[in-house]
């Protein structure tokens, strides 16, 4: 895992990031219709192949294509591979490539067919050129981690192979059963190695539609810095039935006037947009509109509160000496101490805070990994989780686990947490209060709210004559540069920071488990205040050796995929029971108003071809007026029913793959 896939929680522009989306459903020349919605960041290039930013691959995942992609209820179906096998030993893979797939140019123009050759000469660029997104496959396929180091110069000893021009195959370290859900990441797409050569350093330019090949739904007409970036529908694409919009535009928006896109909206220039229910024109917005306003669904990215459990850095903080210093130390050493932390924040508070009353629930998690992210068994993650979390203690028998509900908040557990805690503490010399530093970027309005509304309910939970939250107000870069930018624990200078979040790269519990183990986690620093690696003794203290080896015995369960979800939730129950990471929110369940048929588009928790975030074009459908909140709950009613026998056909259609 790689830092970049950490999600800082900033203020609302960041949040409102690939959530908002406005679309027309206007006719134009012989009927045309036109989705447009607002974009906040440019690209700094088209490289799908190497990058590692959302920026790119928000313009890139309409226009390529890699093997595999998702349809609107999650499942990987056929995309530039018409069908795939995959060996018994589930280490070598087998894809066939359509014959009717093709590379064109910007305007238009058949340049080549897609070959399998194009997927090798892709992973090799990607190698070579350091890919960001190269950590996703670098361990998976056989001799790439040694090719990638140097240590192999040849790339034909790598485990991927053009067999003929229809056929790639690639062959892993050890058994992945969510390897295909990998192949929807540009590292794994193809290019035409002629073109590739053609265009040499000038191959993939950011603000040049003609230095790529287009083989997806649309081609990229035009990037305007700041201002406009253009699509076309692509009217030789093998699956253009499919398509249904004949032109994307997305206007570049700052994020200032959050009142704008609502505006925009009923003036019929936009017909979806993303609404700020804390803004001052929201009431007012509410009653106009009230029954067209629809909150999105929840993603897969989870927002936090971390805990530093070693800090070393005091620039930032209220605390007046060492003895106070070292009280909070020993306090948050202490399971039961954490505990009354997380059962005594009120997060339905919080995030109102940011979505509003009505909508504060519709955000809420309550475990790190999604309850909903995998299944087995015919059972949730999260019910795998409940199972194990229930063996911990009385405290967690009741506790719901599912999205959009406060299962953790309940003052008289975290009242009865506090006092084993403080009775244990007591008679290790702690002094009370307890004080907790926890910065906040002043400038961001809605998340200095938020944090105050943590102090508020956790000081009257426990009282503050037991603790107090300190809120630390910071210049952002002065936030960014001790929580998220810190190059080693020694700058993570705070007790609680809810400044991070992470979202999944493929669809494993690992992609969220493995971050913050121990030994090799990258992400230790940015959760819990540690570097891993260096046989840390506060991560002694508190148990992370134990979740170290519960999460290294489950990524080796690599052929029964039960058991191995039945390991990762075992893990997941001791970091919950452990409080030392508390799940706040997720990035999406945001309020909007929209032309946008609901459930149309492809659905995915993970990968670049879902759009739980960012948004994707092909598949969606509009409509001319605006959704109301009853069309929407009747669709997502029966997307869930369908969803579940849709999945369960594709599980059983797993095995006929294996040969």
């Amino acid at each position: 895992m790689k830092t970049r896939k950490v999600l800082a929680l900033a203020g609302v522009t960041l949040l409102a990031a690939g959530i908002l989306a406005a679309c027309s459903g206007g006719s134009g020349a012989k009927g045309e219709q036109t989705f447009a919605f607002t974009y906040e960041t440019d690209p700094d290039n088209l490289n799908y192949l190497t990058t590692g930013k959302a920026a790119t691959a928000d313009i890139t995942s309409n226009v390529i294509d890699g093997l595999l992609e998702n349809d609107k209820y999650g499942n990987l179906i056929p995309s530039m591979a018409e069908d795939w096998s995959v060996s018994k030993d589930g280490l070598t893979y087998t894809y066939k490539i359509r014959q009717d797939a093709k590379w064109y140019t910007s305007e238009g123009e058949e340049y080549a067919p897609v070959k399998a050759q194009d997927f090798v000469t892709g992973l090799k660029y990607a190698t070579d050129k350091k890919s960001e997104a190269l950590y996703l496959v670098q361990d998976s396929i056989k001799g790439l981690d040694a090719y990638a180091k140097g240590e192999n110069k040849d790339f034909s000893q790598v485990g991927i192979k053009a067999l003929d021009d229809q056929t790639v195959q690639y062959t892993l370290n050890k058994p992945e059963s969510f390897w295909n859900s990998k192949t929807t990441m540009g590292v794994l797409a193809p290019v035409n190695e002629e073109f590739l050569n053609s265009k040499g350093d000038d191959f993939a330019k950011a603000t040049d539609p003609s230095s790529i090949l287009y083989n997806g739904p649309y081609l990229l007409k035009s990037i305007v810095t700041k201002s406009t970036v253009e699509f076309a529908k692509n009217p030789n694409y093998w699956d253009k039935d499919n398509v249904h919009i004949d032109k994307v535009k997305l206007s570049f928006w700052d994020g200032q006037d959050t009142s704008k896109p609502a505006e925009n909206f009923k003036d019929g220039s936009l017909s979806a947009a993303r609404l700020y229910p804390t803004s001052a024109s929201f009431a007012e917005l509410e009653k106009e509109m009230k029954d067209n306003i629809v909150y999105t669904q929840q993603d897969s990215t989870t927002y936090v509160v971390g805990t530093n459990i070693d800090r070393q850095s005091y620039k930032y903080t209220s605390k007046t000496s060492e003895e106070q210093k070292t009280s909070t130390k020993k306090a948050l050493l202490n399971k039961d101490f954490r505990q009354a932390i997380a059962f005594g924040f009120d997060r339905t508070a919080y995030a109102s805070q940011l979505n509003g009353q009505n909508g504060a629930s519709k955000i809420l998690r309550n475990i790190f990994v999604p309850p909903t992210f995998v299944q087995a068994d015919g059972k949730n993650f999260g019910d795998m989780v409940k199972e194990k979390l229930v063996t911990y203690g009385d405290e967690w028998k009741d506790v719901n686990l599912a999205d959009a509900q406060d299962g953790l908040y309940n003052p008289e557990k975290a009242k009865a947490e506090f006092a084993k805690a403080k009775a244990a503490l007591q008679a290790e010399g702690v002094q009370f209060p307890i004080h907790l530093d926890m910065p906040v970027d002043q400038t961001a309005t809605t998340k200095v709210q938020r944090v105050q509304s943590m102090k508020q309910s956790l000081e009257a939970a426990l009282g503050t004559d037991n603790v107090i939250l300190d809120i630390q107000q910071l210049q952002k870069d002065e936030v960014l540069n001790v929580t998220l930018f810190a190059q080693t624990a020694a700058g993570e200078d705070w007790d609680l920071s809810d400044n991070v979040g992470w979202g999944p790269d493929f669809s494993d519990p690992s992609t969220y488990l493995d971050i913050i183990k121990p030994s090799v986690g990258e992400n230790t620093r940015t959760y819990l205040g540690f570097d891993s690696g260096k046989d840390n003794e506060a991560a002694k203290k508190v148990g992370l050796n134990d979740y170290d080896k519960m999460v290294n015995e489950a990524g080796e369960e690599t052929t029964d995929v039960t058991k191995r979800y039945n390991k990762y939730a075992e893990a997941q129950a001791w970091l919950t029971d452990s409080a030392l990471v508390i799940p706040t929110t997720s990035r999406t369940g945001r309020p909007i108003l929209s032309k946008m048929v609901p459930f149309t588009l492809p659905f995915s928790f993970a990968g670049n071809k879902g759009t739980s975030d960012p948004l994707r074009y092909k598949y969606l459908e509009l409509q001319d007026k605006a959704v109301t909140a009853d069309e929407y709950q009747k669709a997502q009613d029966k997307w869930m029913k369908e969803k579940e026998e849709s999945n369960k056909k594709a599980q059983e259609e797993l095995a006929k793959h294996v040969k």
